[in-house]
């Protein structure tokens, strides 16, 4: 079983060599029982991070580029193509500990499910970072699940898994390029049936002695909540085809 570790990166120059070189050391200690590979997608990036890149690509780290800059447009264009049987994502800035890839990837490979997620918010879950930035992840996961009617605690965790054939079956729904992705992507697997887990996280926020995080508080949450308003409006849609095909076949059978 082939595992794809992806880290999409956008302008990351100051932690990309540092913290790829973790997550590579600490995959090659960890023994798995499956085979992996380290996929660094760059999307967009305008400083010195496809140099870097290029400097670290190796057989188990491999770089993919795309053009145009966007989380959820890089993780989408290389889950369709990729290889593997399971794609995962993390963040590069490592704020989900690395002791948790293999708690992420187990349920998908031991116990039948089709998408696992981190989670900040579950009551094991640890988590180190402002009060602003708690208070926003939190107010927006209760409207979430406000409007989109499911029970999970975090859509927005940078550490996700999917096995690849369950995600080509949503991957035309998904839309957003950004960092809605997330959100989209749990909301069309939930809707479509699948096996969902969510696992707590040790979660830490790093990057203030770094860099700027690239988030714009009132800006995206704004945006978030314009997103929600129409993922809901399509998620409706969806229902409302299905029951209606649902009475269709009811009718052509009586």
């Amino acid at each position: 079983m082939l595992i794809d570790i992806c880290l999409p990166v956008y302008n990351e120059e100051k932690i990309l060599k540092k913290n790829a070189d973790r997550i590579f050391d600490y995959c090659c200690k960890a023994d798995f029982l499956f085979e992996w590979r380290i996929i660094i997608i760059n999307n967009g990036s305008s400083d010195k991070t496809p140099e870097i890149c290029e400097g670290i690509a190796s057989e188990r780290m491999l770089i993919k580029i795309i053009t145009e800059p966007g989380r959820g447009r890089a993780l989408k264009t290389y889950w369709q193509e990729s290889p593997a049987d399971i794609v995962l994502y993390m963040d590069i800035d490592l704020a989900v500990s690395l002791e948790h890839i293999n708690e992420l990837i187990s349920p998908l490979t031991e116990n039948g499910y089709d998408l696992t997620f981190g989670s900040r918010l579950l009551p094991a879950s640890r988590i180190e970072r402002s009060f602003i930035r708690e208070l926003s992840s939190r107010t927006y996961n209760m409207l979430s699940r406000i409007m989109l009617g499911h029970e999970y605690s975090d859509l927005q965790c940078g550490f996700k898994a999917i096995r690849k054939e369950k995600f080509l079956d949503i991957a035309g729904q998904i839309e957003d390029p950004g960092w809605f992705f997330d959100t989209e992507l749990i909301a069309f697997a939930n809707h479509a049936g699948f096996n969902i887990k969510e696992i707590p996280v040790n979660w830490e926020e790093n990057r203030w002695d770094q860099r700027k995080s690239k988030v714009n508080l009132i800006k995206d949450s704004l945006k978030f909540m314009k997103n929600l308003a129409r993922l809901r409006m399509r998620l409706n849609a969806l229902r409302e085809n299905r029951e209606f095909m649902t009475i269709d076949i009811v009718s052509e059978n009586d």
